[in-house]
């Protein structure tokens, strides 16, 4: 199949080849005719997959079809992100794929003025993507207002849950009109996020490709088992002897991530941490050099990580391995983009052989082990112990049995006999009556 039979539109066609696109991924030949066909959809693919082209290029064609010139104040398509980087990334591939058209976009995000924003508003906009707490602030300064809108589409679905915006979700969806068409697009469609977008569509149709488990067929995944005191050896022997172009290594939490980059950059190695706590700003300027290759090396949490879009990343590092197994594929998912190949390597301490398990039970495959390197430790590859969080219910449903266990306790019998026997010798501890007169 080829973009021309399902995109009639020249100038988009145009800009699809600018782009390099060649042929439709499984999810946009799948998506782009529901869309459409003008119901709402729910679309789910994994990691890049080329989501973003499966809604972008029908909402275009839409809007360019009907195009009539900007009025004061109307939003023709509201597209929300749920970070900075996201929501950056997002309207950088719309404008790409809209450059031959009449339309007009715009991005609102916050860390940003507001009127630079509010007077690029005020003459109308075709395409905005925005993150919800800025727009919802855009509305409250009667900025912005949502009775217009022709296409409403919520991106990385299940991120939006994670970071805690379905009330604002709930909160916008009123002021939409009736008529509006409604995409949800996710690289994973837990219960919840099908929940909100059930209430929020109307008799939507499921579209999806590659399973949610599956990672690329095309990243070489390789595991090793290290002592949690080696990890950082064995990242800084590994970064000194391999071949990268652009690596990302992963960690659970932005302390462990600052601490890690800490380490890395007393070895002289080119390396800058990616997380919440930087200002925008200062976390454009880290992705431009990562994107560039003057800082080769990014170390980032999961949830920064998320807004990383970058070619020719070459390795995947799970300094942590993440205790979710989907968020495993999101995190390999960011090398090999649009057919490339690339490598994921992951670091497993005694403590993490559970999330292993689950990771290896979720992708339905081995990953091979590599034992040529100083720090493997074969103990921690036989060992096949559970670390339970104390609040897990495995570990309730245990305390709770050997409760159980010691209510159950019994005297022998002559034990028995000897607590209940009577005792001849003077009472200790028994309180006195001081009003009880003493007797002969």
């Amino acid at each position: 199949m080829q973009f021309s039979e399902l995109i009639p539109n020249e100038k988009i066609l145009h800009a699809i080849t600018d782009c390099g696109f060649e042929t439709p991924t499984p999810i946009q030949a799948e998506a782009i005719p529901a869309i459409q066909s003008g119901r709402d959809i729910i679309g789910c693919a994994r990691t890049g997959t080329g989501k973003t082209a499966a809604f972008a290029l029908p909402l275009i064609q839409r809007l360019e079809d009907t195009w009539t010139a900007a009025r004061e104040i109307r939003v023709r398509s509201l597209i929300l992100s749920p970070t900075r980087e996201l929501a950056i990334q997002l309207h950088k591939n719309i404008k790409a794929f809209a450059v031959h058209t009449e339309l007009n976009t715009l991005l609102v995000h916050g860390g940003t003025e507001y009127i630079d924003q509010i007077m690029a508003l005020r003459k109308g906009v075709d395409i905005l993507v925005a993150t919800p707490g800025r727009m919802l602030d855009l509305i409250d300064r009667k900025a912005l207002s949502l009775d217009q809108v022709e296409v409403f589409v919520v991106d990385e679905a299940d991120r939006m849950l994670d970071m805690g915006f379905a009330p604002d979700i709930r909160k916008i969806a009123p002021m939409l009109p009736q008529s509006r068409q409604a995409l949800f697009f996710s690289a994973t469609m837990p219960a919840a996020a099908l929940h909100l977008a059930n209430v929020i569509l109307r008799k939507p149709k499921h579209v999806s490709s590659d399973p949610v488990s599956a990672a690329a067929e095309n990243i070489a995944k390789t595991l090793y088992y290290v002592e949690k005191n080696n990890k950082f050896a064995l990242l800084e022997w590994m970064l000194r002897r391999l071949e990268y172009e652009r690596v990302l290594v992963f960690c659970r939490t932005r302390r462990g991530a600052d601490r890690l980059t800490e380490q890395l950059k007393k070895s002289d190695l080119p390396v800058e941490v990616f997380h919440g706590d930087k200002t925008q700003t200062h976390r454009q300027n880290i992705l431009e050099d990562f994107r560039s290759g003057e800082t080769p090396v990014l170390v980032a949490t999961d949830l920064a990580a998320r807004g990383i879009d970058i070619e020719n990343i070459s390795h995947i590092i799970n300094f942590d391995l993440p205790n979710e197994a989907e968020t495993f594929v999101h995190r390999i998912g960011r090398t090999a983009r649009a057919g490339a190949s690339g490598i994921a390597l992951s670091f497993c301490d005694p403590s993490e052989k559970s999330y292993l398990r689950e990771i290896l039970t979720h992708l339905g495959e081995e990953i091979e082990v590599d034992e040529d390197h100083p720090f493997h430790s074969e103990q921690i590859k036989n060992y096949s112990g559970n670390v339970q969080s104390k609040h897990t219910p495995d570990k309730q449903v245990h305390k709770h049995s050997k409760i159980r266990e010691q209510n159950s306790w019994r005297l022998a019998p002559v034990e028995s006999n000897k607590l209940h026997a009577k005792s001849t010798g003077p009472k200790k501890n028994v309180r006195r009556n001081p009003k009880k007169k003493k007797t002969d």
